[in-house]
């Protein structure tokens, strides 16, 4: 009998193969192919090369899933979410989750919730922000006065989407700038820049800088004051990219949200303290009135009409599946334990570096688990210098500066998420009194400097 020879790839251990010998095209396509294990073991390795999600504390960004979850969402990526003619499950899916997200913002009862899922809050903010422009022009325009000049008002503090907006949508950004103990916007500074032409006002519920709500229910009602006193409209727009999923458990009585009348839209973040993995984002409005009509657009896509309000066409609706297993799973109860025990965990922490003595706090995570602190003397040794040697140790602990006016004062900040437990949390505490230990025996001969790569997301 005459054996038949299988090929040499088949025969050749991962790394004994000719692929694994010689180096890849890493900028132009290859000419042959690689065998699947190979290719896959050659993008696995380098992958190694990143940081361990686990132990980045820079991001907001879920790290960490239930195994089910995980299963549900590699089970769905195939699913073109948009096409809600040929996934109605998934169209439906979508549906439940921005009527369970309008009613956890307290949207009014007497109406269907209007929303849409996104990216993230980035889209979200783009589409909500549209909104308030359109509907300002509308008014202008049903006046019969100019709307050439549309301005918005907003914190140096915000994330730079809303930057990325302002220049987009040619809307004049009238930004609030920050000062050394002030890192949030005041209602006094938002009224003096109202006029004629600004299309709203946002407040963040959680800012990324340093983690602070901003006071939300002050802003609203000098607003509303505002506005009364001189003829205006002016709404304002929450944006709760990452205290949306935190606020409405652990801080049910704060008035942020659709309880504020003239609140006309708000956005959160799903792949932040929703829990899902990047990235999905969710717009909601007050009722269909705040979302103007010729914004959505009807698509005869596959046999149906198909009504659209996105900047993304196609998208996988994995991420819209593991937010509704995470409603689902943890519900009011479930998602109370975890952003309390996460409140904990960064309060306790917080607390313990400022007792190492050269730290002082700038938040110390009671409104999100977020918190920021700062050196008291930074004349031997800064802020990048303690990053640094956290990050030889696998710590992702980001050090930078505040915004304008406020750029003097540098600081690190911990993002606390789920699945950074307890014991994390004394792991990171010991590497850091061992890097203040070390860098007090023998500090660096200049202090280092900010490097400008870090975003704050």
């Amino acid at each position: 009998m005459v054996k038949k020879l299988l090929p040499d790839a088949a025969l050749a251990p991962t790394y004994g193969s000719r692929a694994m010998s010689e180096p890849v095209p890493k900028y132009a396509l290859p000419e042959g192919e690689l065998p699947s294990q190979t290719a896959y073991q050659l993008i696995h390795d380098e992958l190694m090369l990143d940081g361990n999600a686990r132990l980045n504390l820079a991001t907001f960004v879920t790290t960490w899933m239930e195994p089910e979850a995980e299963r549900l969402m590699a089970e769905t990526f195939d699913k073109n979410m948009i096409d809600k003619d040929e996934y109605p499950q998934t169209a439906e899916i979508e549906t439940r989750c921005v009527n369970m997200i309008a009613r956890l913002f307290n949207a009014p009862d007497d109406g269907a919730a209007v929303g849409v899922s996104a990216i993230g809050s980035s889209e979200a903010v783009m589409l909500a922000g549209m909104a308030l422009k359109w509907r300002w022009r509308a008014r202008r325009e049903a006046a019969g006065q100019p709307a050439a000049k549309p301005n918005l008002i907003l914190g140096a503090n915000v994330q730079v989407v809303w930057e990325k907006f302002c220049r987009y949508w040619e809307v004049e950004p009238r930004y609030i700038p920050m000062r050394e103990g002030r890192y949030v916007i005041t209602p006094e500074e938002v009224v003096e820049r109202i006029d004629e032409n600004t299309i709203g006002v946002v407040a963040i519920l959680g800012t990324t800088f340093t983690g602070e709500f901003e006071p939300i229910e002050a802003i609203h009602d000098a607003v509303v004051a505002h506005n009364a006193a001189h003829g205006l409209a002016v709404p304002l727009h929450i944006d709760a990219a990452s205290g949306g999923f935190v606020a409405p458990f652990i801080h049910p009585d704060l008035r942020w949200d659709f309880r504020l009348p003239n609140v006309v839209s708000i956005n959160a973040s799903g792949h932040k303290y929703g829990l899902v993995y990047p990235g999905v984002g969710w717009a909601v409005w007050r009722d269909q009135e705040h979302l103007p009509e010729d914004l959505v657009f009807h698509v005869n896509y596959l046999g149906g009409d198909m009504p659209t309000f996105t900047l993304n066409f196609s998208r996988p609706g994995n991420q819209i599946v593991g937010q509704y297993y995470n409603f689902l799973r943890l519900g009011r109860a479930g998602y109370t334990r975890i952003m309390t025990t996460l409140r904990e965990v960064a309060t306790e922490l917080s607390a313990k570096i400022a007792g190492l003595g050269p730290f002082e706090l700038l938040s110390d995570g009671s409104s999100i688990p977020v918190f920021a602190f700062r050196l008291k003397d930074a004349s031997r040794y800064s802020v990048y210098d303690v990053s640094e040697r956290l990050r030889v140790r696998g710590w992702q602990v980001p050090a930078y500066t505040l915004p304008p006016d406020a750029e003097s004062v540098a600081v690190l900040r911990v993002v606390v998420r789920e699945g950074f437990s307890r014991d994390m949390a004394d792991l990171l505490l010991a590497d850091l009194a061992q890097v203040v230990a070390d860098l007090d025996a023998a500090p660096p001969a200049q202090p280092r400097q900010a490097d400008g790569h870090f975003h704050h997301g």
